[in-house]
This record gives C-alpha cells, sequence and structure tokens, in this order.
C-alpha cells in the first residue's frame, strides 16, 4: 500500500522557507527603492511574478506529474540544459560583475545553471539507477561521474562560476553514495577537486584572492574583505534579537549585493541571532523531511532524484550562510528560497515539488 498524498511535512517547510524568504527580499531591495525606484520594481516584479507565482504554479504542476516520467526523459533533458548552457557564450549570454551567466530574453534575463541542475540530477539518477550493483566499480561508476563532473565543469567554469561548480559535485557525490559508490572513489573525486582548485587559483586571480581573504579576513578592509567584514558588522549589529522588520542599515550602500550573495547578513542584521537560527533550523528540517522522503522510497530512481535536489538545495544555502559567517571562503551562489533571482526560486519550487511526486510513492510507516 502506498501514500496518494503529499507529504505534508515536506510542503510545510518549502511554505515556510518561501514566506519567509520573500519577505526578506522585500526588506533588503529596500535598499534598491531609495536610490533607483525603476530598478527596484523590475526586480520586485522578477521575484514576484517569475519566481514566486510561476514557482507555485510549477510546484502544484510537478508534485502531480509522476517522478518516474523524468527517467524516461533523461538523456534528452541533461542534453536540452547543456545546450541551453552554450547559449550563454553566443550573442544572448548577458555578462555582470565579470561572469557570463545569464541569457538575455527581450526584457527579462535568465540563468541557464539553473536548468543544468537539475537535469544533471535526473540524468544522474536515472544512469545509476539503471547500473544497479555496478556503480561500484572504476568502469561503470567512477569514470562516467568524472565524465559527467568534466561536462558540467567545462560548461560552469568557463562562465566563471566555481561555485555552481562545487555544488554540482557535492549533489552528485551523495547521489553517488547513495546509490552504492565507494568512499574511496569519493575521496578521490575530492582530491582531484582540491589539486584542480589549486591550479585554478594560479590561474585566475579571484579565486586566490577570495582563499586569501578567507584565511585572512582583517587585511584590505576596503578591496578583497571588504564584503566579508561588512557582513560581521551587520550580523554582530543584529545581536540577540535584531534591529526589527526593515530596519537594516548596513543593506543602504555598504553590503555588496544586499538582495544577492548578502542577503543573510541583511536577515541577521533585523532578526538577530534567535532569527538566523530560525532560519538555519527551517533549512534543516526541510533537509531532514527530504532526507525522510528518499529513505521511505523504495524506488530507486526516486530515492536518488530526492536526495539529489534536496542536497543541492541545502549544500547551496549553507556556502552561502557559511560564506556571510566566514567559515567558508566568499562564494557567488544565492541563498535558496531568499535571495533575488526568478529564475532561482522558479527553479527551486519546481524541484521541491518532483520532491513532493516522489513522496506520493513513498511506502507508509
Amino acid at each position: 500500500m502506498r501514500k496518494t498524498r503529499i507529504d505534508r511535512a515536506f510542503l510545510f517547510w518549502v511554505i515556510v522557507l518561501t514566506v519567509i524568504g520573500f519577505l526578506i527580499f522585500n526588506s533588503a531591495s529596500l535598499g534598491l527603492l531609495a536610490g533607483s525606484g525603476g530598478k527596484y520594481s523590475d526586480v520586485a516584479f522578477s521575484q514576484t511574478f517569475f519566481g514566486l507565482f510561476l514557482g507555485t504554479v510549477a510546484l502544484i504542476i510537478l508534485s502531480r506529474i509522476h517522478f518516474r516520467v523524468w527517467r524516461k526523459y533523461a538523456l534528452i533533458l541533461f542534453v536540452i540544459g547543456i545546450v541551453v548552457m552554450l547559449l550563454v557564450f553566443t550573442g544572448l549570454g548577458f555578462e555582470h560583475a565579470g561572469a557570463k551567466r545569464w541569457i538575455i530574453l527581450g526584457d527579462f534575463s535568465f540563468q541557464p545553471s539553473e536548468l543544468l541542475k537539475v537535469t544533471f540530477i535526473i540524468y544522474l539518477a536515472a544512469w545509476i539507477s539503471g547500473i544497479k550493483d555496478k556503480i561500484g566499480t572504476f568502469k561503470f561508476g567512477l569514470l562516467p561521474l568524472l565524465v559527467l563532473f568534466t561536462i558540467c565543469g567545462l560548461l560552469v567554469l568557463s562562465q566563471p562560476d566555481t561555485d555552481t561548480f562545487a555544488v554540482i559535485i557535492i549533489s552528485g557525490l551523495a547521489m553517488f553514495l547513495t546509490g552504492g559508490g565507494k568512499w574511496k572513489h569519493v575521496l578521490s573525486i575530492f582530491l582531484i577537486a582540491i589539486i584542480g582548485l589549486l591550479i585554478m587559483a594560479s590561474f585566475r586571480p579571484y579565486i586566490k584572492q577570495r582563499l586569501m581573504t578567507f584565511l585572512e579576513p582583517a587585511k584590505n578592509g576596503q578591496s578583497s574583505s571588504y564584503q566579508i567584514q561588512q557582513s560581521y558588522i551587520a550580523i554582530g549589529s543584529g545581536g540577540i534579537s535584531g534591529r526589527g522588520f526593515g530596519q537594516s542599515i548596513q543593506k543602504f550602500n555598504f553590503l555588496p549585493e544586499p538582495i544577492g550573495d548578502s542577503i543573510f547578513a541583511v536577515a541577521a542584521e533585523e532578526f538577530g541571532f534567535l532569527g538566523s537560527v530560525a532560519l538555519i533550523f527551517a533549512f534543516v528540517a526541510f533537509a531532514f523531511q527530504g532526507m525522510r522522503i528518499a529513505a521511505r522510497t523504495d524506488d530507486t530512481f526516486g530515492r536518488l532524484l530526492t536526495v539529489g535536489i534536496v542536497v543541492m538545495i541545502i549544500s547551496q544555502a549553507f556556502v552561502n550562510i557559511g560564506a556571510m559567517l566566514g567559515v567558508l571562503p566568499l562564494a557567488g551562489v544565492p541563498l535558496p528560497f531568499v535571495s533575488h533571482g526568478g529564475t532561482a526560486l522558479l527553479f527551486t519550487l519546481a524541484e521541491a515539488g518532483i520532491v513532493l511526486s516522489v513522496s506520493r510513492h513513498q511506502k507508509l510507516s
């Protein structure tokens, strides 16, 4: 016997994170309103219509589509994800802050890496569930995984977007282990990744700069360490209970990207230590309930799909939060459900819809 209803606990935490995220975003974007009403209206429209509205529609629709449909079209979807990524390097590509990660379609922008991440997870889940016990071998396990990582790496690192590639690796390795992959293979990939990062740091100054800022955040306060120091000021000034909703000072011309990478610092300033802990708890609860769905699902593809999506979202969240707290190097990934980005919120809610579809077919306890 199987459930015919979606997992309400998981849906509850998705709603909580979406509502809290939308409130934090609206507060953080007040800095734009003070400086440029036109820019604020564009950002607000993108987040509300493309992110919140279309994302909610996608969540409802995908929660009702049987998740096994994605296995049938996994390869086609992954190829589409690759082709759309390649469009970034054509005349449709748009560059911002030295990175070319967006496609411009009329008055709207789209970030193809969001599509690549989810199609990669769908294809990897289909591939691992298809080879079954062979996942522990080099020929059918480690080697194909390295090939997939290489394909994604060439596309994402060319933008450049090191942080998104890190999220792809973390998600892929979590699925690899869930499917029965060997730890020694995972450790070898970690070693390759570390060596690759050190090599890239010698060719790409911004990577070396991030590593040095992480090791010595007190230096270069007006240049490379400016963002992390302003983040410390925002988080520290929040105290226990915060300044209050909408009362952040750092979001006005101090914090770089207050509606993007630095939005957790804005939230910490306004809601304090207690509010920050509550937000982190909501992400942990989201992850716990997602993994609970994966554990109860007897379909291998559905289990891997759920693990990949949940780990992708939660790893991105803690990479972002960890960077703002100084426990990880500065990252350029948005905070899921919270940061500005209609595309990101749309895909996050769509991915949550896929997990809810899996929950309809989980085993009863």
